[in-house]
């Protein structure tokens, strides 16, 4: 049994080393008495010790031979109590133990019951001294009528004339049945016999999570144990990501999982999560529990999940921030829980999927495809839904999928144009021409070599990023379309970055161009456009079993590669690549291959995918 180690004192005693000690901050709580396991220890040496004739009996019954207070690590059994759902037992077993005949027979104490002889396996003894968890309480709603004394004396009976002090937090976590259940008798007004239960319960309302990176990292959690959280911040390249910034590298639900299962034959496997595929659940669920009949703004359901993530959400040169709608009241109340998450990923785990591949296990792989499908497909048959929820959240997937296959897009798209990414050197490079350009008054120049190079900026802006070609310059003079780009893109894009992220400690040297999301959105030129002007030849009909020597094999043998070195395995690779590409086939013939974009404003990497390009 948990005990506290300044209960051995005296009450006076007690109180004054807890006081000598305390902390505003932290403080420290001795109002409780030896546990009875521990006052029969101590009774019996006392009178031991007292035949003996000893003066100093605190100081004999507490030497090193009788008494040792050591540390613990808090867990459950050791300070923490779970009274879980499927727990059943007498409403005294389930709370404080249970006496042990056989343990009483050995330990004869003179036809008295010795409390050395209970088992102290309830749920406060085993939360004694820091919090008692009580799951699912509307299970137990029987000892919570038991418990009516309980918080206020914060003393339980063993037995008659046998009690434990308590010194624990009583947590009780149910859902709305609980309330159906406290609230039966509630039409008998003063007369309730649950009005004192209610009384002195403290009632506080948790939502769903509405963070999609929050829920990926609970989901990880749920599947693979505590240690999955911190494998939320390892990336898509599968080492740990930088500290330095949040991005997609640091994103739990973009990277991957492995998971090792037992088989029938009772050999292990390891079984892939994908990357995305936990983002995909994440999502689905983050947007099942948004009220629909009032998302903020003109935000969509996709748009909303993006606002609670960040806090913002890019349109064009614009940003919607939390501040500047009024989010729903609603948004958490209902939706589907992780526990469903993560039983339809585990059913997944448990099976293989129907497919096949000569070379590769691509039978082990979860694709973000075959989530979508188990979570939406379940619905029906799960208890928990109601039927017009189960219509609506299965309405739900659509969206979700689009989103995830944007993510993937771009994955495939970085890998293949990896070698034509554009260092931050250039980019600065490139940024002081433009700024140089637009000084009107050269001779405040500090600098000769501060002239602007205008054929390394039209370079820059027709083979680097592809945006313009020939007919929009005079020779190396920007035509308007270019100027407005200069200034609209770069420079003001720059002006907003540096706005945003003003104070004392700001410097202009300090900016990572890569940070600026105007500028990022320029350099993002990772589309289809940019694929079939870098590779012409290039087959996506063909991507799925390429001629040998041909370009579409080397694109796709170097795209593979460069996938596996961002956390996909060549499993999940071949899958996700296929996927992309069967849709790529479909537009292909329609991409205008001579540019990859045009001078107008862009919100981002564009439906045709695009990520970080920097080196």
């Amino acid at each position: 049994v948990q005990t506290h180690p300044l209960s051995v004192f005296p009450e006076s005693v007690r109180e004054s080393v807890a006081d000598a000690a305390d902390d505003d901050a932290y403080p420290i709580a001795a109002d409780v008495g030896l546990d009875p396991f521990s006052r029969e220890a101590y009774d019996h040496l006392e009178s031991t010790y007292r035949e003996q004739g000893r003066r100093d009996l605190f100081s004999a019954i507490t030497d090193r031979d009788h008494l040792r207070v050591t540390s613990y690590v808090v867990d459950v059994g050791r300070g923490v109590g779970v009274l879980h759902a499927e727990d059943d037992g007498t409403p005294k077993e389930r709370l404080v133990g249970s006496w042990m005949g056989g343990m009483l027979r050995e330990l004869d104490s003179r036809g008295r019951k010795n409390p050395q002889a209970f088992s102290y396996d309830g749920v406060l003894s085993q939360g004694n001294g820091v919090a008692t968890v009580v799951e699912d309480a509307s299970q137990h709603a029987d000892l919570l009528r038991r418990l009516l004394n309980v918080p206020d004396e914060r003393r339980v009976k063993l037995d008659k004339g046998i009690g434990m002090d308590l010194d624990t937090q009583l947590i009780v976590i149910s859902n709305p049945d609980l309330d159906a259940e406290l609230d039966r008798h509630a039409e008998r007004g003063d007369a309730d016999p649950l009005k004192a239960l209610k009384r002195r319960l403290s009632k506080h309302e948790f939502r769903y999570l509405t963070n999609r990176r929050l829920e990926a990292r609970l989901l990880r959690r749920e599947i693979a144990g505590a240690t999955a959280v911190e494998d939320g911040s390892v990336g898509a390249s599968g080492a740990a990501a930088p500290d330095a910034g949040d991005g997609r590298d640091r994103d739990p639900g973009a990277a991957p999982l492995s998971v090792a299962v037992r088989e029938s034959d009772g050999t292990v496997a390891e079984r892939e999560i994908a990357p995305h595929a936990i983002g995909a659940a994440a999502l689905y669920a983050v947007v099942t529990r948004l009220d629909a009949d009032d998302l903020p703004g003109d935000l969509d359901l996709i748009e909303t999940a993006e606002l609670y993530e960040t806090g913002e959400v890019r349109r064009g040169d614009d940003a919607v921030t939390v501040a500047d709608v009024d989010l729903a009241g609603g948004d958490g109340r209902n939706g589907i829980p992780v526990t469903y998450a993560r039983d339809a990923v585990a059913d997944l785990l448990s099976s293989t999927a129907d497919r096949s591949h000569p070379e590769l296990p691509v039978e082990r792989v979860i694709t973000p495809t075959d989530v979508l499908d188990a979570l939406a497909d379940g619905l029906v048959d799960a208890p928990v839904f109601s039927r017009a929820e189960a219509a609506e959240f299965d309405g739900r997937r659509e969206p979700v999928a689009t989103q995830i296959r944007e993510r993937q897009r771009e994955d495939v798209i970085d890998a293949i144009l990896a070698a034509e990414t554009v260092s931050a050197e250039t980019v600065a490079e490139y940024v002081e021409h433009v700024y140089a350009w637009d000084d009107d008054d050269p001779t405040e120049r500090g600098r000769a070599d501060e002239a602007p190079d205008p054929l390394a900026m039209k370079v820059f802006e027709t083979e680097t990023l592809g945006r313009f070609d020939e007919s929009d310059y005079r020779g190396t003079d920007p035509g308007r379309a270019v100027e407005s780009f200069r200034r609209e893109r770069v420079i003001r894009g720059l002006t907003r970055y540096a706005w945003r992220n003003r104070g004392d400690a700001f410097s202009v040297d300090d900016v990572e161009l890569a940070e600026v999301p105007e500028l990022k959105a320029v350099i993002d030129a990772n589309d289809l456009a940019d694929v079939k002007r870098r590779f012409p030849d290039l087959d996506p009909a063909a991507w799925a079993d390429p001629p040998a020597d041909t370009e579409t094999e080397r694109v796709k043998a170097e795209t593979i590669d460069r996938l596996c070195d961002r956390g996909y395995t060549p499993a999940s690779a071949e899958l996700t690549s296929r996927a992309v590409m069967e849709q790529v086939r479909k537009e292909w013939p329609d991409i205008d291959g001579e540019r990859a974009g045009d001078a107008g404003p862009s919100d981002g990497a564009g439906p045709d995918g695009g990520g970080d390009p920097w080196d």
